[in-house]
């Protein structure tokens, strides 16, 4: 796939994860980037990192808790002036507790997050991008989006809204015959901060909490597949964490 000059991708939650490894892989196809997330210093990071391989590409820096809904209109507002080819809402987090013990202030929070900060961001991206060529809207779910997890019921319900909602725009701008492609990334389980700050801890053990699961890196090379193909959905198989490209999956 050949990059036009002057596209840029914005990725949310670039500060670390999934997100940190995706703003690599795009770099890597030549896209400029706008990295977004809350921890600034982690961003320079990044920045410092990619351009030391890619020195042509222009990397801006953009501080923002999207956890509070003003700061989503004013994130997409700032750049108004940037031709966004790609927007991938990546910020998000998890909570692994039952209902009856949740924390309601984290739950408020991530509802905000995971819910509220990418419709509001998807819902703007598309007023302006529906009729532009090669625009694309990259929404990240989980495989929690398409079932539910024990002790992370609040959490899959907020990606069940993520999958369905992406799903959804995705046969609308089909069916009106927009060019902008809508698609969604349902990830199993990545290795990355997700667990600890889902658990509320400092340290967390993957290799004893999951039988397999995925890198960042891996995750991120799924999401440029993805973003490659004309499929709307890309999930990994909780069976035997194959990657799989498909249509939309809920019923229509």
């Amino acid at each position: 796939m050949t990059i036009p000059l002057n596209q840029y991708v914005c990725i949310t939650g670039a500060s670390s994860g999934i997100g940190l490894e995706a703003a690599k892989a795009f770099a890597h196809l030549g896209f400029h980037l706008i990295l977004a997330a809350r921890r600034e210093e982690l961003l320079e990071d990044l920045k410092r990192e990619i351009l030391q391989t890619h020195p042509n590409l222009d990397i801006m820096v953009k501080k923002v808790d999207l956890s509070a809904s003003d700061n989503a209109y004013q994130l997409y507002e700032d750049l108004k002036d940037y031709h966004i080819s790609v927007w991938i809402n990546n910020a998000g987090f998890g909570n692994y507790d039952s209902v009856a013990k949740q924390n309601l202030e984290k739950m408020s929070t991530m509802i905000h997050l995971n819910i509220e900060a990418l419709t509001i961001l998807s819902t703007l991206y598309v007023r302006d991008y529906q009729d532009v060529d090669g625009a694309q809207l990259i929404n990240i779910s989980s495989r929690g989006g398409y079932m539910l997890v024990s002790n992370a019921v609040t959490y899959c319900a907020t990606k069940f809204y993520v999958s369905a909602f992406t799903e959804g725009l995705a046969l609308e701008m089909q069916n009106n015959g927009h060019k902008l492609q809508a698609k969604v990334l349902a990830p199993a389980a990545t290795k990355t901060a997700f667990g600890k700050v889902a658990t509320d801890s400092t340290q967390y053990d993957y290799d004893q909490h999951f039988k397999q699961y995925h890198t960042a890196q891996e995750m991120a090379d799924f999401l440029i597949r993805l973003y490659q193909s004309s499929d709307v959905v890309g999930l990994v198989d909780v069976a035997d964490f194959s990657f799989q490209l498909s249509g939309p999956l809920f019923p229509y």
